[in-house]
């Protein structure tokens, strides 16, 4: 995909719109924005565009109504639904008139430019008979798998990966957010039989349970309204390959009884389809939840979870592999360096010296978005904050430092009155309320780590309402410590 593409931004909230617009110009595309619905169309009839990106809440005509008028306009463009409505029938009704894909709000602007970048160089912009053959824009092969493995806990998972990669067996991959499960799946793919046909990755929380059927089933035409012509499934895509069902722990019971199906007799019916379509596809899936508990919680099938527990790959945290540190940031350095056409060559060994002490509750993912970071901004300030204190391996991720405080105080700002020190004669109540409040936040902290700073995701994990959560986020002084505030949020 050539970023040098034209975007039109359609969002009427001025200050998320300039946000919006600038990060996408600073990741290379050329940006048209309109502050509603009737500018937007009128830009689209004048000049065009290779991607839109919408907001589905604004002033008559709103965004389903500017949807529609797309597709009637041009069913090929690629529309990228960007809204805080989280009700399910909004996703289903939007997705349903056309939209390419969508992301609640607030979202991570790099996730927004994978979004995009696989819209603009999705199957629907290639002629019919290259989208049946050709990898879908997920199997593009991630060059972190290229890298060496230094550590002797990657090293038994290569070797275990080999082992496997042939045998075709249904593959559990555990593990923590960011840890790379994403990168084991290819590799066994890459390693396999079946190399060279389709790797088709599906994420299962991404999608409530209505679109996720048709997602990995495909529909038949006029199975729902919007459905003008036959779709196949992601299993389809996969056919003689590889499917990688990422976050499978989080699939609706429903869906799981179909995907038991399609295990035990590699067929399974379209939605509203009336006739059985056969599949070969080697299935891969991955959680960073424990199965077991959620059987006895009665939220994972039992039977399914043996289906796929042929083989159990743990891939271990970053914390247990910190000799990777090194040649991952030289990887991550180089990378961004060439999509943004410059910034930070080298980390600073006071920096690398704190990556080396962090705990890296987010894994590699985590060290990917702050090296990502420090190429763009040059600023070691802007992340050493977030680190903690130096030489400190547990320390709380977005604690402030003296290093830290000129450039990152307005990124991640502590609470003062939190951290001053209590007098020596203070009452043992003020002691254990102190403390409550600093383990309060440093589990709060966590979540937001594990979770990507989805606040809707960590309010779960941390069984708290979500109104909750924005409290507490406020009254601990926590602010999203990347590169900008959250467009949209």
């Amino acid at each position: 995909m050539d970023h040098d593409c034209s975007v039109l931004v359609i969002e009427d909230d001025d200050a998320a719109r300039t946000a919006l617009s600038a990060f996408l110009e600073a990741a290379g595309y050329r940006v048209r924005a309109a502050a509603g619905g009737a500018e937007a169309l009128a830009s689209l009839e004048a000049s065009g565009a290779d991607a839109v990106l919408l907001d589905l809440v604004m002033p008559e005509p709103d965004g389903f109504e500017v949807l529609r008028r797309i597709r009637e306009r041009d069913p090929r463009v690629p529309v990228i639904v960007l809204s805080a409505l989280s009700q399910a029938e909004d996703v289903v009704r939007a997705m349903k008139l056309g939209a390419t894909d969508y992301l609640p709000k607030p979202f991570d602007p790099g996730e927004l430019d994978l979004v995009l970048r696989r819209a603009l160089d999705g199957p629907a912009r290639r002629a019919p008979d290259v989208a049946a053959s050709r990898p879908q824009p997920d199997a593009e092969v991630d060059p972190v798998a290229a890298l060496p493995v230094l550590s002797g806990a990657m090293h038994r998972v290569r070797e275990l990966v080999e082992r496997i990669a042939d045998t075709d067996v249904p593959v559990l991959l555990v593990g923590e957010s960011g840890v790379g499960k994403d990168v084991i799946a290819r590799r066994i793919h890459a390693t396999s039989r079946r190399a060279a046909r389709p790797f088709v990755k599906i994420n299962c929380a991404a999608l409530p349970g209505e679109l996720l059927e048709s997602e990995l089933f495909g529909h038949e035409k006029g199975a729902f309204t919007g459905a003008h012509a036959e779709k196949p499934g992601k299993f389809e895509l996969a056919h003689q390959g590889t499917i990688f069902l990422d976050e499978i722990g989080e699939m609706d019971p429903r869906l799981q009884a179909k995907l038991l199906q399609v295990l035990q007799d590699e067929e399974f019916y379209r939605v509203g389809g009336k006739r059985s379509v056969r599949v070969d596809a080697r299935v891969v899936v991955a959680t960073n939840r424990n199965l077991e508990a959620a059987i006895r919680q009665g939220a994972f099938r039992e039977d399914l979870f043996y289906r796929l527990n042929v083989v159990t790959v743990r891939v271990p945290p970053l914390r247990e592999r910190k000799e990777e540190i090194g040649p991952l940031v030289r990887h991550f350095v180089e990378k961004y360096r060439a999509r943004y056409r410059g910034g930070l060559e080298a980390i600073p060994p006071e920096v690398m010296d704190r990556f080396h002490a962090y705990d890296w509750p987010g894994n590699v993912r985590e060290l990917e978005n702050l090296v990502r970071r420090l190429v763009v901004l040059r600023d070691p300030a802007m992340v050493l904050g977030e680190l903690g204190p130096p030489n400190t391996a547990a320390a709380v991720p977005g604690a402030a430092t003296p290093a830290a405080t000129n450039g990152a105080a307005n990124v991640v700002r502590p609470d003062a009155a939190l951290h001053a020190t209590l007098p020596e004669d203070a009452p043992l109540k003020d002691v254990a309320r102190r403390a409550a409040r600093i383990a309060e936040r440093e589990a709060i902290l966590r979540a937001l780590m594990r979770t990507g700073w989805n606040k809707r995701k960590a309010a779960k994990r941390l069984q708290i309402s979500y109104k909750a959560l924005l409290y507490k986020i406020k009254d601990c002084g926590i602010v999203d410590p990347r590169d900008a505030a959250v467009i949209g949020d």
